[in-house]
């Protein structure tokens, strides 16, 4: 039982009865067990509210407190910190022992460790984020819980505003007590994980929380219940378009417009209902509470729906002072709802300031800046490659900055990744808003470009602006940005911050884009492979056996780098390959090489002359960055007979240096000494100095008088040449015997912005190709575009022009369409913004266009021998073009659909339109869809993840361009800036070192010595014979798409697969990607070991690019070669010299690099011909 014991003494007289009475003195009672709770209908209302009160306003002074106490010691301390440093700095530099050197490091680790206290609050934010599973389910449940305790307030809104309840046999009390202690644990994860615990009091959900947890714990020690604020359980609802944000059910800006407008609208609408109910239930507090009017919870949600809706019926009103004064107010917010339009003007006032304030840093954590075209777009592509799971562990965090205000669907996407990205209302060219990003103390700044702009100049001019923003107010900020053309790279290099040993990088769309297109006119599918290489994908496994299973396999491996161990320390680089390609199960391709100078390059596959060094980094082809660790963690002793390499760990019987970063650093700083070398240092990557080869001699002539390369000694040159000695009519080019040549179908006029044609021609004139491996390249296309952009075109050799447009197939027919190695289709013209589906519209039609056409096959030949010469090469009499020697008989394709055509797409879901056969669905990302994954299309939206991948380590930009450009270099980028051309150079020792290189190629498989490996053998060990024997290392496969299935009639399309295991099985109709060393006797040999075959899109027809290494050596080809090396044109008027740039009298160069009676890689294919019996071709009078 329970008594009530007055707070002061009352005279022994008094009894219970006259003590209640009205008319006598208010006294205070508190309860005890003595007296029962209902004792005289005593009210305790005020204990409930005092509860939540004293909780709101307690913590609220306690956290001020805090501050405040935190100012005062800062302001205090602010003198003594600066002694502290001083004092430092002395005792550091007193340290001249080791044993100081070494704490003092350990110090400086320790200051850079992530405290416990962050650890705590990272996993708080985890928890109540949804962007796992377990803060999905977290989430997801306190919403449904409050949900369940706003449905028990529904219950027991049927009962008194207050009553006696006893815990132990009420179960909605009980249930009620349940899901308020999962509540106030949900509120205290929030506590943690919130930046801001100020503000984070003052959160509509917290004021939720004190008034609707403190009193149930009141009624269970009173046993007594109080209805009053519970209602505010229905405030909830409004964070139902965010739970459905969490769950990737909204997507589109209208759904998450109405899920709001309802949410907000049914949430104040029960809300004040229950403000309502209680105030009209319990009456005014001045009045003794007895102006009070018995209205159910359903009926008070009448009246604010008539009110609201002004109709006011008068059944149903406010009776109480307090009631009718909240009526008074809320109408005016009622109307304003159910106008509609108004709570998105208030939205609007509301969140104007909504993304101001500043970014707050957290110690031992990380942040970046992202800017410029800030887009849903942009930033979903930008987020889903930089927070991909397969990056390990990524403990940085994003700061987007742009001067609009984010729409719902951007915003809905920054909630999904509120715990690792946050979003700042501003411009980097304001230094305010810099400071209120914090970018001095930031890891890095990444501009994005907007790559679908109508105007690349004004683009690429407003991202160099930003760059000399952010430059000018933190000069030592590394910056990494996107550029749309070419030509614009060199006016970054006017800012005197800008500087490449910082970590600044350029990427240019343009040259990468171009360059892929160009190297897969080398090796078809080369772009793809390239592409899903530093693209962040996750593994998809499919259980049937078709050809996505073996594509997405490929799919899943990244480019990776990790310092090898020093176990390879010595090895040469092929052993170290094999090893690690075997027993690792890693694909070795590069090493970043320190000379004695202490200078860092990167050289891709190099020979067995380079010796591994201590702490050589590698760049590696994995599907996982842990994988990439057994590079680090191998040791012989420990490890040489470890069979699984899953076992391979780190072992104790070597001391690991602390200092070394593995490959996803975040900032890649000097690694061992060695300087950061250039994003574009091709001239170090040269793998030797060929007169210092061991075996090699040294060139005796040497015509030092003709200009046959640029001043660099990277690609091929000429002098400048005018237009019209390379324009072709249409007539001139169905004359000229045209076959194995690039043919590159452009549309654009004379109001389209330059696409730079240059960044496509320089790969395909790289010097590590010989003269007569050039393919022909003829543009096709509007004269006054091209005119535009001959300026930067003019000393490239073996380039034509045709006058026309794409879609005439009497243009395409007139350059032998249906005998080029490669068609390329691409478009200047990007008008059409508003609609992007209708940007590539020019692109899908040509691609049609062709894809229909239909051939002779003998067209081409018949034409040569009806003017009485076939090019070298093409003689089908000769005994040395049999396929007994290797090479297969050149067959002409009969249907467009054979010809193998790449066509650049600005849209990515208009990549549907191209294969009429294929089983794509419209949503299908590019990377999945058939077209892309047999090289057949290419957009620039997948060079997103460069942005990521070179700020995680910006070697593997490095790689990428050098691969990709054929050799573009920081000296020729300036020279190019100058005189806007190639200048060209006379021939030395040292420009032409620079053409002994690898390049890309692709491998047949029907013939030659890999000819036994084609049928049914495995490729691990295609790849130690290729690597041991050549040199050459293979990475990949392009293979038949129907070649599973075994059927006599397969589709002439093929897939790309990328470091296929060991023990796949190959086909003798497979093509290898490899990495092919520079052949110095095919230049001088001429044809001895080099024929050109017609390249293929189908399995009859192989391409130029495609090479095999011959079963026997052909000793009499020479001299039968040289009676067809000359052809004269009408009767001797004029005599035309192929291969001209070749030196006519050279010692050839034996390299040492395998055994003496193996035989050389050679080219299978056939010298095409590039020219014909009219003028406006000439290699002999023109180029050389």
């Amino acid at each position: 039982s329970l008594t009530w014991k007055a707070l002061y003494p009352f005279p022994n007289h008094c009894d219970h009865k006259s003590i209640m009475d009205p008319s006598d003195h208010f006294t205070l009672f508190v309860p005890s067990h003595d007296v029962r709770c209902d004792i005289a209908n005593q009210k305790m209302w005020w204990a409930f509210l005092a509860s939540s009160m004293v909780t709101f306003f307690g913590g609220l002074f306690i956290i001020l407190l805090w501050r405040t106490l935190k100012y005062l010691w800062t302001v205090c301390c602010h003198c003594n910190a600066k002694k502290k440093v001083r004092q430092k700095v002395l005792t550091v530099c007193n340290r001249v022992d080791g044993d100081g050197i070494k704490r003092a490091d350990r110090e400086d680790a320790a200051a850079s460790e992530v405290g416990w206290m962050t650890s705590v609050k990272d996993w708080a934010g985890v928890m109540i984020s949804a962007q796992t599973l377990t803060g999905r389910v977290l989430v997801v449940l306190v919403f449904a819980l409050s949900i369940g305790a706003l449905v028990i307030y529904f219950i027991d809104s049927s009962k008194p505003i207050e009553s006696c309840q006893n815990f132990y046999k009420d179960i909605t009390l009980q249930t009620d007590m349940a899901f308020n202690v999962f509540f106030l644990l949900y509120f205290g994860l929030r506590f943690i994980a919130a930046n801001d615990k100020l503000w984070f009091w003052l959160e509509v959900n917290s004021v939720v929380d004190f008034f609707t947890v403190p009193p149930v714990f009141v009624s269970v020690y009173l046993s007594r219940s109080w209805l009053g604020l519970r209602f505010l359980r229905a405030l909830r609802l409004i964070q139902f378009s965010e739970i459905l944000q969490f769950l990737n059910i909204l997507k589109t800006s209208n759904s998450i417009k109405l899920v709001n407008l309802c949410s907000i609208f049914i949430s104040t609408w029960l809300t004040a209902a229950g403000f309502i109910h209680l105030v009209e239930n319990s009456g005014d507090p001045w009045e003794s509470f007895k102006n009070s009017q018995a209205l159910s919870y359903w009926e008070c949600v009448y009246l604010l729906m008539v009110t609201m809706s002004t109709v006011g019926y008068g059944d149903v009103y406010a009776k109480t002072t307090l009631g009718r004064l909240f009526m008074v107010f809320f109408i005016l917010g009622g109307l304003a709802m159910f106008a509609s339009y108004v709570p998105e003007i208030i939205e609007l006032i509301g969140n104007r300031k909504k993304y101001g304030g500043s970014y707050s840093a957290v110690n031992g954590r990380k942040h970046i800046v992202v800017c410029g075209h800030i887009t849903l777009e942009s930033v979903s592509n930008f987020l889903k490659d930089f927070l991909h799971k397969d990056r390990d562990d990524v403990n940085v965090e994003i700061v987007f900055l742009h001067n609009i205000s984010p729409n719902l669907e951007l915003e809905a996407l920054f909630k999904r990744h509120f715990t690792q990205v946050e979003f700042y209302q501003g411009s980097v060219l304001n230094p305010h808003d810099l400071a209120r990003v914090k970018i001095e103390s930031a890891d890095a700044c990444l501009i994005l470009a907007n790559k679908y702009c109508a105007d690349p100049d004004a683009e690429d001019a407003s991202n160099i602006m930003r760059v000399i923003s952010i430059k000018n107010y933190h000069p030592k900020i590394r910056i990494i940005t996107q550029m749309l053309q070419y030509h614009n790279k060199a006016h970054l290099l006017n800012i005197p911050s800008w500087t490449w040993k910082e970590g600044d990088d350029a990427i240019c769309l343009a040259e990468l884009k171009l360059g892929f297109i160009a190297q897969s006119c080398l090796a078809q599918g080369l772009s793809t492979m390239l592409a899903n290489l530093f693209s962040m994908r996750s593994f998809i496994k499919i259980e049937e056996d078709t050809w996505q299973k073996y594509y997405l396999e490929g799919v899943a491996n990244e480019m990776y780098t990790e310092y090898l161990s020093s176990a390879f320390v010595g090895l040469s680089f092929p052993v170290i390959c094999e090893l690690c390609y075997v027993k690792l199960k890693l694909l070795l391709i590069a090493i970043e090489y320190k000379s004695d100078q202490r200078e860092s390059s990167t050289l891709i596959n190099p020979g067995n002359h380079v010796k591994m060094q201590e702490g050589t980094l590698g760049f590696f082809i994995a599907s996982d960055a842990k994988e990439v660790k057994r590079a680090l963690f191998y040791c012989k002793a420990c490890h040489d007979d470890i069979t699984d390499p899953k076992r391979i760990k780190k072992c104790g019987c070597k001391k690991f240096e602390e200092d070394q970063q593995s490959a996803l650093s975040p900032k890649k700083k000097q690694r061992n000494g060695g300087t950061r070398n250039s994003p574009n240092s091709s001239p170090k990557i040269m793998r030797h100095d060929p007169l210092l080869i061991p075996g090699s001699e040294q060139i005796e002539t040497m015509d030092e008088n003709i200009k046959k390369y640029d001043s660099t000694g990277m690609f091929h040159w000429c002098p400048s040449k005018d237009i019209e000695k390379v324009l072709l009519t249409r007539s001139e080019a169905a004359m000229t015997v045209l076959s194995g040549h690039v043919v590159v179908c452009i549309f654009g006029d004379v109001k389209s912005a330059l696409i730079g044609l240059r960044n496509f021609v320089m790969p395909l004139r790289a010097s590590n190709f010989h003269y007569h491996e050039l393919k022909h390249i003829v543009f096709v296309g509007s004269l006054e575009y091209l005119k535009r952009e001959w300026e930067t075109l003019h000393n490239f050799p073996k380039v034509s022009i045709l006058p026309g447009t794409p879609l005439s197939r009497a243009d395409l027919r007139a350059v032998n369409i249906n005998l080029c190695d490669m068609c390329v289709i691409l478009s200047a013209n990007q008008n059409n913004i508003d609609d992007a589906s209708l940007q590539d519209k020019e692109c899908i039609l040509a691609s049609l266009n062709i894809k229909s056409m239909q051939f002779d096959d003998s067209i081409g030949v018949l034409q040569a021998n009806s003017q009485g010469f076939t090019p070298p090469g093409m003689d089908r009499s000769s005994p040395e073009n049999s396929p007994v020697h290797g090479l297969v008989r050149q067959t002409s394709v009969t249907t467009g659909a054979n010809i193998p055509i790449i066509t650049e797409l600005v849209n990515d879901s208009n990549v549907q339109f191209l294969d009429q056969d294929d089983d794509d669905d419209p949503d299908t990302e590019l990377y999945l869809t058939q077209p892309f994954a047999c090289g057949t299309a290419f957009a620039v939206s997948v060079l997103d993840s460069l942005m990521s991948a070179t700020y995680f380590n910006d070697n593997i930009l490095t790689l990428i361009r050098t691969l990709v450009t054929g050799g573009a270099t920081p000296e020729l980028e300036g020279l190019l800036a100058e005189e806007n051309a190639l200048r060209g150079g006379y021939s030395t020792p040292q420009t032409l070192a620079n053409r002994d290189r690898c390049r890309v190629a692709q491998l047949a498989l029907y013939d030659g010595p890999f000819a036994d490996l084609g049928d049914g053998g495995c490729y691990g060990d295609l790849f130690c014979k290729a690597l041991k024997t050549y040199n050459m290392l293979c990475f990949g496969i392009y293979r038949l798409r129907d070649a599973h299935l075994n059927t006599q009639s397969q589709c002439t399309k093929r897939y790309v697969i990328t470091n296929p295991p060991y023990a796949f099985e190959l086909v003798p109709s497979d093509l290898i990607f490899c990495l092919m060393q520079f052949d110095h006797n095919a230049g001088h040999s001429r044809t001895s070991l080099c024929h050109s075959s017609h390249s293929s899109h189908s399995s009859s027809k192989k391409s130029s690019s495609v090479h095999s290494i011959p079963t026997a050596n052909r000793t009499n080809r020479t001299k039968s070669r040289d009676l067809r090396d000359k052809q004269k044109y009408c009767g001797g008027t004029w005599e035309k010299t192929w291969f001209t740039d070749e030196p006519a009298k050279t010692h050839l160069r034996t390299m040492q690099l395998r055994p003496v009676n193996t035989l050389t890689v050679n080219q299978i294919s056939q010298n095409k011909p590039t020219s014909s019996l009219i003028q406006p071709i000439r290699e002999a009078e023109d180029e050389c």
